[in-house]
């Protein structure tokens, strides 16, 4: 293939993870729109009513109270000083302040050559997709070239096991897996020794996400961590935290339990295009920020296509969150 045909191929690629992107944001683009009437419809003047929709649009699409009341200070300030004279500079600044406030949380996610198996533990509450995610990762991965082996670890339910051992058939990965009940910790430990022992390069390891025992979940988990700590030194070497968008604010309180429990090192935020409420990453970084923590966002999700899970880029994000203004509003479509 010729250079040209290389680059024409790289930006048909780009402009398909953008045209995803956009069309998994929808809803929340759609939300915006309906709120930011104003600052879309080519009205030149900021007045009070402009900044007063804004504020409640991106409290509408649970952008946060803290992340929303910053920005709006900020903003005003700015049309009170004269440094912002219409609507067109006020939503381009607003852009940029979103931006800024994500971009700390953005780092790409990265498998050091000399670690070997590289051990990733998957936690969140049941129905967020972990084993989804693990799916399209260990697709991701073995696409780059990596050898990859999954842990079926969630064993509190079998569809949990089957789904998992499913995506392994699919991708003709191997699936490390017992019975419904068996032991996390045992699932984990099998799986990263086989690795040990075949020279594999990664291990995805699939958790219990029940809700129903709570403590008991979170003492299992750490279970699984010092056992596997004591067969891989350093492991697990990444403990993401697999987040649905669609829960909203609740999303924060499940961060601080994790990260408490098992010390968080990543987020993956997923079905982001099935909420208007894709905003709450602003609100997730913010917690963050206010208790000290810099866990970063690696991956969203915004689709079922193993494509629609995708390294975070917040100029990408927040390009594709706001309505666009060069023709009114934006259908979110």
């Amino acid at each position: 293939m010729s250079e040209a045909d290389n680059d024409s191929r790289s930006k048909s690629q780009g402009r398909g993870f953008w045209g995803r992107l956009k069309s998994g944001l929808g809803k929340t683009r759609t939300q915006l729109t309906q709120g930011m009437g104003n600052l879309i419809l080519g009205e030149k003047e900021i007045d009070e009513a402009s900044l007063d929709e804004l504020e409640t649009a991106l409290l509408m699409a649970d952008v946060g109270m803290d992340t929303t009341r910053e920005i709006m200070t900020q903003l005003t300030a700015r049309v009170r000083r004269r440094e912002l004279n219409d609507t067109r500079a006020l939503y381009e600044a607003l852009a940029t302040l979103l931006e800024e406030v994500l971009i700390p949380f953005a780092r790409p996610f990265e498998i050091p050559d000399d670690v070997r198996p590289f051990v990733i533990f998957f936690v969140g509450v049941n129905g967020v997709g972990k084993t989804t995610t693990i799916g399209k990762l260990a697709r991701q991965f073995k696409a780059a070239g990596l050898s990859v082996v999954l842990a079926a670890g969630d064993t509190f339910r079998a569809a949990a096991v089957e789904q998992l051992t499913s995506w392994g058939e699919r991708e003709d990965i191997p699936v490390i897996a017992q019975g419904q009940g068996a032991d996390s910790a045992s699932v984990v430990y099998d799986a990263v020794q086989s690795a040990r022992s075949r020279g594999i390069d990664v291990v995805l390891a699939d958790t219990a996400g029940r809700l129903q025992a709570k403590t008991n979940l979170m003492e299992e988990l750490k279970k699984v961590q010092r056992v596997i700590g004591r067969l891989q030194e350093g492991a697990p070497h990444e403990v993401l935290l697999v987040l649905d968008a669609g829960v909203g604010q609740n999303a924060l309180s499940q961060v601080r339990e994790f990260d408490a429990a098992v010390g968080v090192t990543g987020l993956v935020l997923t079905k982001l295009d099935g909420t208007a409420k894709a905003g709450v990453i602003f609100a997730i970084v913010r917690s963050l920020k206010d208790s000290g923590r810099c866990i970063p966002v690696y991956y969203i999700g915004v689709g079922e296509g193993a494509d629609d899970l995708r390294p975070f880029e917040p100029g990408d994000f927040v390009a594709a969150l706001l309505p666009d203004t060069e023709n009114g509003a934006d259908s979110g479509q």
